[in-house]
């Protein structure tokens, strides 16, 4: 983390320094070729978004070409549902009133009593020690006290309401499907639809030995997999850091499933950014226990999504204005491709929605903005990673 703290800084700071000196050349000292080396930066970041653009292509188009969901094999008789809350009954009440008839095992696991009905209410003891932090001490908790004699543990965030369930799969891994809802700003809604556009290299991750992360938003595990890997590590991205763990220690299958959960995307910039923050911390501490190809694949997947906003607001309006930067022709075209590239994750996302979603393909204009707002607490999570958990507000 320190590492990617340090070159982020030192790249804003050359970037802001001589995109100034730049345009303004007579407030900066005459000490090196400032126009160069804007040029370079501006080259170095088009030519690191667009290795994590092909990285994405191959993953979604070539690895994950023709993957299809399998057929759900287990239903509710095999799954124990655990939702995960600190104290947000009303929001847990309405995940809870989503789930079908035949998941009749249904556990709310909160950090202080509630009521919630037609659940089994659990509070973890103040006095539970484990290596685990927050909301993974809280999963490691429910593990360790709760009786579990289902194949399946499947696990909801306290806002997952579940939109479809089919039942799973038969796989180690199940990673249920995510549609944000939209709770209060019109931009977090679009930054969680583009981001649902980019998703779609999840089809990829089946195939992989490790997947690239998971969402522990709506995520089931096979009971006596999670005895033997356990949530008890360190992190702030436990579902991932499980997902991770169990893949190097076993030969594991992940499938996704055809269940939805409509999650909410944050009511806020504020919210959104702290979110993305904790995402993007949380997943860079946590590589460092993986293989060196895919530590180095999701430290630089992380640094190009930090920096992606410059591509589309800079780099791809120079090109289009002529303004000398780049090399010429060869620039202008890998930014352009590279901005339309944005749109096109934009416009992916609105078809993920489905139909009755496709009057927001209108906002597609606004997709520079968007992808400002989705990468901005990847900036954060990065140059100032939280010391402390935050659970992202809910509106229920």
């Amino acid at each position: 983390m320190k590492t990617e703290r340090i070159t982020l800084t030192g790249v804003g700071g050359l970037f802001l320094v001589a995109a100034v000196a730049t345009l303004l050349p007579s407030l900066a000292p005459n000490v090196v070729d400032w126009g160069q080396l804007f040029n370079y930066l501006l080259w170095g970041t088009t030519l690191l978004f667009t290795g994590t653009a092909l990285v994405w292509v191959v993953l979604t188009y070539v690895v994950g070409r023709g993957y299809e969901a399998p057929d759900p094999v287990h239903g509710g008789d095999d799954i124990q549902v655990r939702v995960l809350t600190v104290d947000a009954a009303a929001v847990v009440q309405r995940t809870v009133d989503s789930l079908p008839d035949e998941l009749d095992d249904v556990h709310v696991v909160a950090e202080a009593d509630i009521d919630v009905a037609g659940a089994a209410v659990h509070v973890v003891p103040e006095e539970f020690d484990c290596d685990a932090v927050r909301k993974g001490r809280a999963i490691e908790w429910a593990r360790r006290a709760l009786d579990c004699e289902r194949e399946y543990v499947l696990y909801l965030d306290e806002d997952s309401v579940v939109d479809s369930f089919g039942g799973l799969p038969d796989a180690d891994i199940v990673q249920l499907r995510e549609q944000p809802r939209r709770t209060g700003s019109v931009w977090t809604y679009l930054a969680d639809v583009y981001r649902m556009g980019v998703q779609v290299e999840q089809r990829a991750f089946a195939r992989l030995s490790i997947p690239l992360f998971a969402w522990g938003g709506g995520i089931a595990v096979r009971s006596d997999l999670e005895d033997a890997v356990t949530w008890d590590r360190e992190t702030i991205v436990e579902d991932t850091a499980f997902v991770w763990t169990a893949a190097q220690r076993f030969d594991i299958d992940f499938e996704l499933a055809t269940a939805t959960c409509r999650n909410e995307a944050p009511p806020s910039l504020t919210e959104i950014a702290q979110q993305r923050r904790r995402w993007a911390a949380g997943n860079v501490e946590a590589s460092t226990a993986l293989p060196l190809g895919y530590q180095l694949l999701t430290r630089v997947r992380n640094y190009a999504w930090a920096l992606s906003p410059v591509v589309t607001l800079v780099v791809v309006p120079l090109s289009l204005l002529g303004v000398g930067v780049g090399a010429g022709g060869l620039f202008a075209t890998v930014s352009l491709l590279l901005g339309a590239l944005t749109l096109f994750w934009y416009l992916r996302g609105v078809r993920y929605y489905g139909r009755d979603k496709l009057v927001w393909a209108a906002a597609v204009p606004l997709a520079p903005l968007v992808t400002v707002v989705h990468s901005m607490g990847t900036v954060a999570g990065i140059l100032a990673p939280p010391t402390e958990f935050r659970v992202t507000e809910k509106v229920g």
